[in-house]
Order: C-alpha cells, then sequence, then structure tokens
C-alpha cells in the first residue's frame, strides 16, 4: 500500500494517477509499474491451490460413496 508523507494516509494503488502520483498532491509515492499492475486486476490461483480444491473434491465425493454404502449394507 502507498502512503503518501504530504497527505499522510495510504492509498489503495487504484486511486493513483498512472505516473505513481498522488491525486490531491502530486506526490510520487509508487513506482508506475506497480500502479499498472493492480490496476491490470486480480492475479490468477496458482495451479497448486487448484490442484488442492480438486483432490479435495474427488476426497469428499469418496467418503460420501463410503457413507452411503455403509448406511445401505
Amino acid at each position: 500500500m502507498p502512503w503518501c508523507e504530504g497527505c499522510s494516509r495510504f492509498l489503495n494503488p487504484n486511486t493513483l494517477h498512472a505516473d505513481g502520483t498522488c491525486p490531491e498532491c502530486g506526490r510520487t509515492v509508487a513506482d508506475p509499474e506497480t500502479v499498472q499492475q493492480a490496476a491490470a486486476g486480480p492475479t490468477k490461483a496458482p495451479w497448486h491451490f487448484k490442484l488442492l480444491v480438486a483432490v479435495t473434491v474427488i476426497y469428499l465425493t469418496w467418503r460420501i460413496i463410503q457413507m452411503i454404502s455403509w448406511v445401505v449394507l
């Protein structure tokens, strides 16, 4: 989070100008590349998080099948 000394507050990267300056006092508070990356949107979830979700779904499906077979027998 960029900090503006002149305004004494934290700024959201989306509220900064494209060149990384504060919208109120005009001081440079962030690198312009950082501002462009923040404006580009959220990053994708990592592959290992997707793998974790897939394995969890498979595991819970298997446990539901086991529960149903236990109740039926």
